[in-house]
């Protein structure tokens, strides 16, 4: 046989740590197949933006039909549309981001409104941010991230949407937590994670399914979510969400926070009812890749629950000196 020709005969194969999470992840041996088939052979996911502005009258996009979980604010586009290279794109009017991180972030849906300050811990480059913005209308968005060569993003980001009432932050959540504690009426955690729906995509995420590298990740997790929680006032809420498939990263890092933490409280979001995670008998939402709507995630509303007052947020927090650094994200 010729060579080159046998090399186009060469099939993908799907490790043996892939294939041993399908089956803990589905009992249907058609979902397993479905679920490694989405990873190993990836195919084009519609395209999604998020107006940070009145949508125009004539749209610049052909769009999906609407879906009920769908905020008035999002569309979701044709598969060949590029909004990213769109003028509108520049000018700030719309942020791109995969559609599973709009379900995900739709748990902010069932917070109360009359929301005054919003902490996103994990914000680069800055899609929980902005829909945050969009749909709670905070005073305050505190978007922190730790990294430091992603803080560029980040500003770019806030800067280009127009997300007034922004500032940037970079960092370590347990300083943020001894600074400024119980004093954000919604916390964000999109937590670092192995990365696995970057797969989904048609990228790379190497080791992201070796059991080390899941444990890591979810140690990691539980070290932020436990800062986090020290951020959130009394009545607050903490919205929790990875974009990894693993259950240690995330139910299993949902139950350690309601046991560590018995003030807290998962809500019901019923616009994600569709949604329910069949790994648990909670209300927790999970984005499958084989769903063909996005790439795939976790996430999950807690109330905390506690009585009490939250604790006052000025300007002054900027002076002090464990804080910097810290960038005006608009002006």
């Amino acid at each position: 046989m010729n060579d080159a020709f046998s090399v186009n005969l060469v099939v993908k194969q799907p490790s043996r740590l892939l294939l041993k999470l399908s089956r803990r992840l589905f009992s249907d041996e058609a979902e397993q197949t479905a679920f490694v088939d989405a990873l190993m052979q990836p195919r084009p996911l519609a395209p999604c933006i998020l107006w940070c502005r009145d949508r125009p009258a004539l749209l610049p996009f052909s769009i999906e039909p609407h879906r009920p979980e769908q905020p008035p604010w999002v569309d979701r586009l044709a598969l060949d549309a590029q909004p990213g290279k769109h003028p509108l794109h520049d000018a700030g009017a719309y942020y791109c981001l995969d559609y599973s991180s709009i379900i995900s972030a739709s748990v902010l849906t069932a917070v109360p409104q009359a929301v005054r300050t919003v902490i996103d811990v994990c914000a680069a480059p800055g899609g929980k941010s902005v829909f945050a913005w969009r749909s709670l209308h905070p005073k305050l968005l505190l978007s922190n991230e730790v990294i430091g060569k992603r803080m560029a993003a980040l500003i770019s980001n806030l800067k280009r949407c127009q997300i007034h009432g922004a500032i940037a932050l970079s960092l370590d959540s347990s300083l943020l937590a001894e600074q400024i504690p119980s004093t954000a009426d919604v916390v964000i955690v999109d937590a670092p994670c192995t990365g696995q729906s970057l797969l989904a995509k048609g990228g790379k995420a190497e080791g992201c399914f070796h059991p080390v590298n899941i444990n890591r990740n979810a140690n990691r997790q539980k070290r932020i979510v436990a800062n986090a929680i020290r951020l959130v006032a009394p009545q607050g809420y903490l919205a929790y969400m990875t974009c990894a498939y693993s259950p240690e990263e995330n139910e299993a890092v949902m139950e350690w926070m309601l046991k560590q933490f018995p003030q807290l409280e998962p809500v019901d979001v019923p616009v994600l009812k569709t949604f329910q995670s069949s790994l648990s008998d909670r209300p927790c939402y999970r984005v499958w890749p084989q769903s063909k709507i996005g790439a795939g995630g976790f996430a999950v509303l807690l109330h905390n629950t506690e009585i009490g007052d939250t604790q006052p947020l000025t300007n002054d927090f900027l002076t002090q000196p464990m804080m910097r650094p810290i960038r005006l994200a608009h002006p």
